[in-house]
């Protein structure tokens, strides 16, 4: 909610919120961004559905195109970024989304990457180039402003660029499991003791677990694309798991379908409610092995 000031409200609102001694001030300001942010939800949502709309009328999303940059008028410049992350987790490849002004034709973009791949270094050449009016980044990430008329030629840029990077980015992208474990075995004990080793980041990765041969039962699909059911293994042990924004993707049919014999890899997540402390599984991804 802090966030959603500086990304379609104004910046200064969560800093206010934060420095404020005024009780009904902060009461003030917080309502404020809680509705700024059921906006953000609203736009990001609505700029999302627009791209990929037209990243799979091109294609891109299943090619080996090494990098999509899709572009929209008045997408926001404030959720581009968001978007951006959204979609390159959808098809795991760098993504760029653009929000072009219909009055200038100016674009402001943002882009997400896939390990392996340096796209800020490749936006850095874009604007040495003189394709960009400002661009920069790091690895994983890059902001640029470009001239709607120039988009194709940027894409083709970056996609010579980073189609030399593509091929151990591919083989970067795998889940490294911690341990395999069975429903009954995911339990608030477990969570605990793993959370001895927090905080987690990049040099010290969450714990990812796996289950094997189990079933999606009581799969429902919730606002937002998101899918909520219970893993149940042979012996009839279940645990609550979750799989954020993937109702449309193999990964939602799956747990959507209800088959069993599924592996499904994740993380115990804690699941606190009205005094009960328990665990969910958040789901990373689901695999068939039957068909492998």
């Amino acid at each position: 909610r802090i966030n959603a000031g500086g990304r379609i409200g104004r910046a200064d609102l969560g800093a206010r919120l934060l420095s404020t001694d005024d009780p009904a001030e902060a009461q003030q300001l917080a309502q404020e961004l809680d509705a700024l942010n059921l906006s953000r939800r609203d736009v990001e949502r609505a700029v999302t559905d627009a791209a990929v709309r037209k990243v799979e009328a091109s294609g891109a999303h299943v090619d080996d195109t090494p990098v999509i940059v899709v572009a929209g008028e008045d997408w926001h410049p404030g959720v581009v970024g968001i978007v951006a992350g959204r979609l390159r987790e959808r098809w795991r490849k760098p993504v760029i989304v653009v929000g072009l002004d219909p009055v200038t034709g100016v674009g402001k973009g943002s882009g997400r990457s896939q390990p392996g791949m340096n796209l800020g270094r490749a936006v850095q050449a874009a604007w040495e180039a003189g394709l960009l009016l400002a661009g920069g980044g790091h690895a994983m990430a890059a902001g640029l402003t470009v001239e709607g008329g120039r988009l194709a030629e940027l894409t083709a840029f970056l996609a010579e660029r980073l189609s030399g990077e593509r091929e151990d980015a591919v083989a970067m992208d795998v889940l490294e499991i911690d341990a395999l474990i069975d429903p009954a075995a995911a339990r608030r004990d477990l969570f605990d003791s793993f959370e001895r080793l927090a905080p987690f980041g990049p040099a010290n990765p969450e714990p990812v677990f796996a289950l094997a041969g189990v079933q999606a039962r009581e799969a429902v699909q919730m606002s937002g694309g998101h899918v909520r059911c219970r893993l149940v293994g042979p012996d009839g042990a279940s645990v609550r798991a979750v799989a954020w924004r993937c109702a449309d993707l193999p990964i939602g049919r799956a747990l959507l379908s209800g088959q069993g014999g599924l592996n499904v890899v994740g993380r115990l997540k804690a699941d606190d409610w009205n005094g009960r402390r328990g665990v969910q599984f958040e789901i990373e991804d689901v695999a068939d092995p039957r068909r492998i």
